[in-house]
């Protein structure tokens, strides 16, 4: 049975980068008060009509150039995202005009900050049964134009940044390489506590002027709930995988955790006892990307750590839902 590897990763970010001292002229925090609850000093944010398929064309462009690749190599596109474009259709369709494949697979996976892991669960899944042999796999981003850029919305607001990840994924015969496995959970009773209410389709009117008024349009977390499911999510997940491939955390070379918040990944390392050359963090310079923060950190983190052949890496990601997912790859 094929298995799927890591051909090659391409990274984008908008240009104009959003300091903490940028926030305060907006509202009521201060530089101190962001990086001591989250550990963000900066974001990127998009400027004038760009949406995340922009950025994951410029993501995806890199990648198929790393790779050596074109884009009519690819026979699928997976697109992990909450910020699409338009409801519908999905963005890997606008993705897909872009590339200018048409007729390829292009499905969209809206499982927010866990989206990228469970989309690789997918585009694995496509490969190990033969469907397809070459998977585009996306992780993109535009928050800054539905945030609440106000003391009101301040405790969401500082948090994300815009940004897409693609990794392109081919089919191997090398036994124990690629990715060993991939797990997935989900707790729908936390549904409210991270969530956008409106325009909702179970709301007729799906939006009105009194819920745009109430900021009903803004996203909403309980970060107490967030916080305290994430620090036991994440590093139960993760020993799931381990224990899954008969492994322990004395073999991981690099764990990649959903950058959320500093303190969450601090907690989860201190739980899972790996050292500080075994995590990789850069939510100091992205802010919290959500689906696309796992293909930046982890493309950034094969070149810091010096990933080789052969080591060992963990994805793990807890967001909205509650979900939750691990994976475990052979590089």
């Amino acid at each position: 049975m094929p298995r799927t590897r890591f051909v090659s990763l391409g990274i984008h970010v908008p240009d104009r980068v959003v300091t903490n001292h940028d926030l305060t002229k907006w509202m009521e925090t201060s530089d101190e008060w962001i990086q001591q609850r989250t550990g963000i000093k900066e974001r990127h944010w998009v400027e004038g009509n760009v949406g995340a398929s922009d950025l994951a064309f410029e993501a995806a462009k890199k990648a198929l150039a790393k790779a050596g690749w074109e884009a009519k190599d690819v026979e699928a596109i997976v697109y992990a995202t909450l910020s699409p474009d338009h409801n519908f259709p999905g963005d890997a369709c606008f993705l897909q005009a872009k590339l200018g494949v048409p007729g390829i697979a292009a499905l969209d996976i809206r499982n927010q900050c866990s989206g990228f892991i469970y989309g690789l669960s997918v585009a694995d899944a496509w490969i190990r049964s033969g469907q397809f042999k070459r998977v585009m796999l996306v992780g993109a981003e535009v928050h800054s134009t539905g945030l609440d850029i106000s003391t009101r919305g301040r405790d969401v607001s500082v948090i994300f940044g815009d940004g897409a990840g693609v990794a392109l994924l081919e089919a191997t015969e090398e036994e124990g390489m690629g990715v060993l496995s991939t797990h997935l959970h989900a707790d729908g009773r936390y549904a409210k506590d991270l969530w956008t209410e409106a325009p909702a389709s179970c709301m007729n009117p799906r939006l009105t002027h009194q819920m745009l008024e109430e900021g009903r349009q803004y996203p909403k977390m309980d970060g107490q709930k967030v916080f305290k499911n994430a620090i036991v999510r994440m590093p139960e997940v993760v020993r799931e995988a381990l224990t899954k491939n008969n492994l322990t955390t004395r073999d991981l070379k690099v764990l990649i955790p959903h950058q959320a918040n500093l303190r969450i990944t601090e907690m989860v390392q201190r739980s899972l006892e790996l050292t500080d050359e075994q995590v990789f963090n850069n939510i100091q310079k992205y802010g919290n990307t959500t689906a696309a923060s796992i293909p930046i950190c982890l493309a950034e983190a094969i070149e810091a750590r010096n990933v080789q052949r052969g080591d060992l890496v963990a994805l793990a990601a807890f967001g909205a839902g509650f979900t939750w997912a691990s994976a475990l790859i052979r590089w």
